[in-house]
Order: C-alpha cells, then sequence, then structure tokens
C-alpha cells in the first residue's frame, strides 16, 4: 500500500478510489429493435456483422494499397507491379450487406462506392491527370468505406448489448453458445 497521493494500493485501486462493483455497472437493457430476433438469429446477425467488418477492412486495405501502388507506379518504374498485385488481392463482394439490411433496418449505414470498378480501372503510364483523379477517387471510397465500418462497429455494440441483455436476463442462454457434445457411447 503506498501514500494517499493518487499511488496504487495493494489491492490495485489508486488510494481513495473504490474499485467498481457489479452494483456499480447500470443493468444491460434490451432494445426493441432486436424484439423481433430469436437469440439464434440475434447470433446469425451479430455474426454476419462481424464478418461484413472483415470484409470492408479488407476493402479497405485494398483501397490504400491501390493508393500506395498507383503514387509507386507514377514513378521510372512500368507499373506493372499494380497489374500483378490487382490480380492476387481481387475480391468478389458477396450480398453480405443486403443481408444485414433485411434482418435489422439501417438509417445509419452510408452508400458505398463501386469498389470493383475503382480496383478495376487502369491510369495509362505517365498520366498524371488521370492519376490524380483516381487518386481522388480512391480517397472519397477510403471515407466511405470508413463511414460504413463506423456503422458496423455501432450495429455491432448495439447487437452484443443485447446479447448481453438477454444473458443478463437469463444466464442459462449462454450455454446454448457452446457446442453441443458428442454422444458418448
Amino acid at each position: 500500500m503506498r501514500d494517499t497521493r493518487g499511488q496504487v494500493s495493494r489491492m490495485g485501486t489508486r488510494t481513495g478510489e473504490r474499485s467498481r462493483t457489479a452494483a456499480d455497472r447500470p443493468t444491460p437493457q434490451r432494445r426493441p429493435e432486436f424484439a423481433h430476433l430469436t437469440l439464434p438469429q440475434l447470433r446469425t446477425y451479430r455474426r454476419a456483422l462481424t464478418t461484413e467488418e472483415g470484409r470492408v477492412s479488407y476493402w479497405r486495405r485494398l483501397i490504400q494499397a491501390r493508393m500506395d501502388l498507383l503514387a509507386d507506379s507514377m514513378g521510372p518504374e512500368d507499373g506493372h507491379a499494380l497489374d500483378r498485385v490487382r490480380g492476387l488481392l481481387a475480391e468478389v463482394r458477396s450480398p453480405g450487406r443486403t443481408a444485414l439490411v433485411q434482418i435489422v433496418p439501417v438509417d445509419d449505414v452510408p452508400p458505398l462506392p463501386d469498389l470493383e470498378g475503382l480496383w478495376a480501372r487502369e491510369v495509362p503510364h505517365g498520366d498524371t491527370a488521370a492519376a490524380e483523379a483516381l487518386r481522388r477517387d480512391l480517397g472519397f471510397a477510403e471515407l466511405q468505406l470508413s463511414a460504413y465500418r463506423a456503422a458496423l462497429h455501432r450495429r455491432l455494440a448495439d447487437a452484443t448489448g443485447e446479447l448481453i441483455a438477454r444473458y443478463h436476463e437469463n444466464p442459462a442462454l449462454a450455454l446454448t453458445a457452446l457446442p453441443a457434445q458428442p454422444a458418448t457411447v
């Protein structure tokens, strides 16, 4: 234990502060927008959000990489690095976003850019005007993806909060998330 000038005591809290207990935390509250979902549907929705967030993060990295490659290709090299990388990193977008909108209506999800078009757009070597236009479009797409990703994070937090509220009401529900044990003979 240390003195009272904000030093850490043996209990791991600053002197003069008390540790947070379960009684100090607010009770998790259910959200009406999830009332129509069963627990398995809510879990599926949350997994879909997590998958979509991974896809959006991937596309953001691709857009950022394309911006870097664009800057590099305008140098003295012949610009073939972009052609080699484009084929390696291309991904076909799945209808994940549409599925998310059907589960819980969205009002905070911004429009997404034409990612495949941006990724596939060719810039003739040395054409600085076309390179600048693509750089500008890539920058705007990165902003749109960032806004969409932030909306996904909010929705993921809301779905997680709903799960916590349901588990708080009935802790036994958490056990249903565990994989079923195989029957022993």
